[in-house]
């Protein structure tokens, strides 16, 4: 079955995120609220992730990442 324009896939772009939008990306069937509740849990249960970006200033109440921090997190989570 081929994709219509619309439906491609868009490459993934490396730039600041709020929390909500990642959320979103990692979670799409569900609604925002528990799309950010899971993927705070994912970032908290995965010890070197949750290192990783704590280095560069993360905490949990944190509501963007920068780049850098997408990176990191794409680089264990996978592009969503």
């Amino acid at each position: 079955m081929e994709l219509s324009i619309e439906e491609e896939e868009k490459p993934f772009i490396f730039k600041s995120y709020t929390k909500k939008e990642l959320a979103c990306m990692y979670s799409p069937s569900i609604t925002p609220r528990c799309a950010i509740r899971i993927f705070t849990k994912w970032i908290k249960m995965n010890k070197e992730l949750f290192r990783l970006l704590t280095e560069t200033g993360y905490h949990p109440r944190t509501r963007t990442f920068t780049p850098r921090q997408v990176r990191i997190i794409t680089n264990i989570l996978d592009i969503p």
